[in-house]
């Protein structure tokens, strides 16, 4: 199950109730937005949302807020990830103005803008004064999630970023500590910080424990698996494309390793794991059946318990762990950033100044402050003042710790490879990911990818991707080394 298609039933909403509205009053752009806003008292706007556990953020938390100070009725129209990109782009080819608002992960802006299917903002940024408080989003969403092409086209809303979790009592015990000591002659390193290291740690804690606790699990499933497919092949050097020629190198040496290692990693984790998506690894990982893994920040505030007695998590199994879960990078030190969501208003609105204040209101530092502490919807801290919060620190006791493993995450993430049609790219991982699976050759997969890719760079224009790809690739949150 895809950890963002969750179908949360009417019965979820209990006990969801709005945190601080008041403290409005005292911030200046939301302030605005609601002040200007009035003025469209009566009308409606509808904005795309991801669907399930995202989506009650608007529906029962921030749009009802909204209507109540503004008078502006919220129409959420709930689309699946995997299809979202693809829906906007038709009602916009379409031209029905079906949406005035939408979310949009930041990798297909370019092709949305390409498409004409966003509206610019600078306008209204300046206009209702919202410029210098976006300067105050963490800088690898503000500066890489925002514009194209130097206009502004969306409000980065989503602090998305791969996080490494490791039971601190398992990694912690002296026992286990003395017994690696003596078999590697060596301090077990506490986290990992190479995929070397963390191969052998977890396979020693698979085997010393008798397969009572798994070193690790990770969601190897095709769809997260080229995910963490892009995270673990820059870390570990590699390229994407020539940059002159523009031929994919994800076939390189580098590729092979880590699709040869993840084949040979699955034979210490739990049986099955490469069909594990985020359901499956979150439950084992609160259960106490496995001692490490990497997924968003959601994990690491369930595995607190944070939220999780909510009608809306009842399905989130009871942590076994809390007060047992350290919080670090990823192997390597450079997380995916993983997908992610901006704000945009659809070119094709006729409400687009309504829909743009709802924006701006939803995005300021004091609203979405309250956002990312709701414990379901999925909105993870992207701004500083989120990571210095000490009503968010609070939350539970190891909370700052969590903050600051963010933080670091944002100022040190990977951006996605974000390209002209990136997913047809993105397709041709997931199928690779699939074929690793039943058992191909890894070599043999990745040269058929890499013959896929430039058959896709050659049909959209060599000369148009090469432009495309250096100017992503030219961003330090690219590649590792810059």
């Amino acid at each position: 199950m895809d950890r963002r298609q969750f179908v949360i039933g009417s019965g979820a909403l209990a006990g969801m109730t709005a945190v601080g509205w008041p403290r409005i009053a005292n911030a200046q752009a939301a302030q605005k937005a609601v002040e200007a806003a009035k003025q469209y008292a009566g009308s409606e706007i509808t904005i795309v949302w991801e669907a399930g556990l995202q989506a009650l953020d608007p529906l029962n938390f921030s749009g009802p807020m909204w209507e109540e100070a503004t008078g502006i009725k919220v129409n959420v129209v709930e689309v699946p990830t995997s299809e979202m990109f693809t829906k906007i782009l038709q009602e916009h080819r379409a031209g029905t103005a079906a949406y005035d608002a939408l979310n949009v992960v930041p990798a297909w802006m370019p092709d949305l803008v390409r498409a004409g299917a966003l509206e610019p903002l600078d306008a209204y940024v300046d206009k209702y004064g919202y410029r210098e408080e976006l300067q105050t989003i963490a800088p690898v969403y503000r500066d890489n999630q925002m514009m194209v092409d130097g206009k502004i086209y969306g409000l980065p809303d989503d602090g998305d970023v791969l996080v490494f979790y490791y039971r601190t009592d398992i990694l912690g015990d002296p026992e286990l500590q003395a017994a690696f000591k003596e078999k590697f002659g060596k301090d077990m390193p506490v986290p990992p910080t190479t995929w070397a290291e963390f191969d052998e740690v977890g396979q020693f804690i698979t085997e010393h424990s008798g397969g009572e606790v798994y070193g690790s699990a990770f969601m190897r499933e095709p769809t997260y698996g080229s995910l963490f497919f892009q995270e673990r092949f820059r870390n570990e050097g590699g390229k994407f494309f020539d940059p002159e020629t523009m031929k994919a190198t994800i076939n390189s040496d580098v590729g092979v390793k880590v699709f040869t290692e993840w084949v040979a990693e699955n034979k210490w984790m739990p049986a099955g794991v490469e069909t594990w998506g985020f359901v499956e690894n979150l439950a084992a990982f609160l259960r106490g059946d496995t001692a490490m893994t990497v997924s968003w920040p959601p994990y690491g505030r369930w595995a607190a318990g944070y939220g999780t007695d909510s009608e809306a998590l009842s399905w989130v199994p009871k942590s076994q762990i809390g007060g047992k879960v350290g919080y670090a990078m990823p192997p390597g030190g450079r997380p995916q950033l993983a997908l992610g969501f901006a704000l945009s208003v659809s070119s094709d609105s006729r409400n687009k100044e309504a829909a743009y204040l709802f924006l701006q209101w939803l995005n300021s530092a004091e609203i979405s402050l309250q956002r990312v502490q709701l414990p379901y919807a999925l909105r993870d801290p992207f701004r500083d003042s989120h990571f210095a919060s000490e009503e968010y620190k609070s939350r539970w006791p190891e909370a700052p710790q969590y903050l600051a493993a963010l933080q670091d995450g944002a100022v040190n993430g990977l951006l996605d490879l974000s390209i002209i049609q990136t997913d047809r790219y993105e397709e041709v991982l997931r199928q690779s990911v699939s074929r690793l699976w039943s058992g191909e050759d890894p070599k043999a997969i990745l040269d058929d990818a890499a013959s896929q890719w430039d058959s896709l760079t050659d049909r959209i224009g060599l000369d148009k991707q090469r432009e495309a790809y250096a100017a992503w690739a030219s961003n330090p949150a690219a590649y590792p080394d810059q």
